[in-house]
């Protein structure tokens, strides 16, 4: 039985399994930059014992602890840029909406008429006001992405480094062996 439809049988998620796809276990196992994927292989295969776990938060705790400083200042900075256009979106949403109520739900007799003028209104006042935060949403969570992604990928290289470290090839192999058929 092939590594993928190994992973399939245990439950693995559809991005693992896509991830793997014709590689084999110990090219995945090598290759894997995703701990949480390599630790849940680990205790779905019984093998990430309470020590296996403390000695992982103890050692990735310092690159844990550093990409989350470095994701929470992005973020907040992605709020702060953010925020002013939602609440414009938000606000502009809202009045078109109340506005839309006003007219619809006394003239529900007139439904059909009244509705689809209305309703168009609505459609055209937020499709404008969503392009709006829009324009300003995609850079910022570009630019939050962007900051991110060199602490997320070296807190990834020395999470997935500690499992490789803490569960040895041979224990995956042994395990899968006696666990899918």
């Amino acid at each position: 039985m092939r590594f993928h439809q190994q992973l399939q049988a245990l439950g693995a998620c559809s991005d693992a399994i896509a991830w793997v796809g014709r590689k084999g276990l110990r090219r995945a196992w090598r290759e894997c930059e995703c701990s949480d994927w390599m630790v849940w292989l680990a205790e779905d295969l019984g093998l990430w014992a309470e020590e296996r776990s403390a000695e992982y938060e103890r050692v990735c705790a310092p690159a844990l602890a550093e990409y989350e400083c470095v994701r929470a200042a992005a973020y907040a900075e992605y709020e702060r840029v953010i925020s002013p256009a939602w609440a414009e979106y938000r606000r502009v949403r809202d009045i078109a909406y109340a506005e839309y109520e006003r007219v619809y739900a006394p003239t529900l007799a007139e439904y059909r008429r009244v509705h689809k003028a209305a309703r168009a209104k609505y459609r055209r006042v937020h499709k404008a006001a969503r392009a709006k935060y829009r324009r300003v949403y995609a850079p910022a969570y570009a630019e939050y992405q962007r900051v991110c992604a060199p602490a997320y990928a070296e807190c990834e290289r020395v999470t997935t480094s500690v499992v490789r470290a803490l569960v040895p090839i041979e224990e995956i192999e042994r395990a899968l062996r006696e666990k899918v058929r």
